[in-house]
């Protein structure tokens, strides 16, 4: 692996914002990756969530070596095979919906990072048993900040990354960091149809810098 799972979690604790991004065209997710990483950005979440996410994905990790600071990771894995898969393609750390114990199993068995998705503290206690240091509440809109703070005060060592619902102004992010959040991932709240559909990549590198510069206020 390129990095240690504490050189991830540090990069993660220190940016505080994964950006969660997934398109069919290899040159746009260029054009959001090289926005992202002059923005602030040191670790990136793609989502495997289109037909051709592995072949751009892989291309995406190609590109990206020109960072040699930049973590990349892959979302939206169900399976070993997708988990081998885009381990194969260069994906440092793998992101899960769900809590899937086999996932975990194979992940520990081959020294990869994993984040499961977690809605209950059922959910956290096993992903603890499973050894995850990171796990994914999600959907964050729909569990809430009241689940992390409720969560946080059980397990206070853990760390807890909400997905979903996770907006990019003051109020909403010191509501998350205030509950005891490790980092966010933000995905639609971050791009914007238009930007992305009209390449316009400096007002995203804009947007993505604003938000670091908010969470390193909070």
């Amino acid at each position: 692996m390129k990095f240690s799972n504490s050189e991830m979690l540090k990069a993660m604790s220190e940016t505080g914002m994964i950006p969660v991004f997934n398109h069919e065209d290899i040159e746009i997710a260029k054009g959001v990756l090289d926005a992202s990483y002059s923005a602030g950005i040191r670790v990136f979440e793609f989502t495997n969530r289109a037909t051709n996410s592995l072949e751009v994905f892989k291309e995406l990790c190609e590109y990206a070596s020109k960072y040699e600071d930049m973590v990349m990771g892959i979302g939206t894995i169900f399976t070993i095979k997708d988990a081998n898969a885009f381990l194969e393609a260069g994906a440092d750390f793998i992101v899960s919906p769900a809590l899937i114990p086999e996932l975990a199993v194979h992940c520990n068995s081959k020294n990869a990072f994993w984040i499961p998705g977690c809605a209950t503290m059922s959910e956290i206690f096993q992903a603890k048993k499973l050894g995850a240091t990171l796990v994914k509440a999600f959907p964050g809109n729909v569990v809430g900040s009241a689940f992390v703070a409720a969560a946080k005060s059980v397990y206070p060592e853990l760390h807890i990354m909400p997905t979903g619902g996770v907006e990019p102004t003051e109020e909403n992010l010191k509501e998350w960091f205030d509950a005891g959040v490790y980092c966010v991932g933000m995905g639609s709240q971050l791009f914007k149809k238009d930007w992305i559909k009209n390449q316009q990549y400096d007002l995203l590198e804009q947007k993505i810098a604003e938000t670091l510069k908010i969470i390193r206020n909070i």
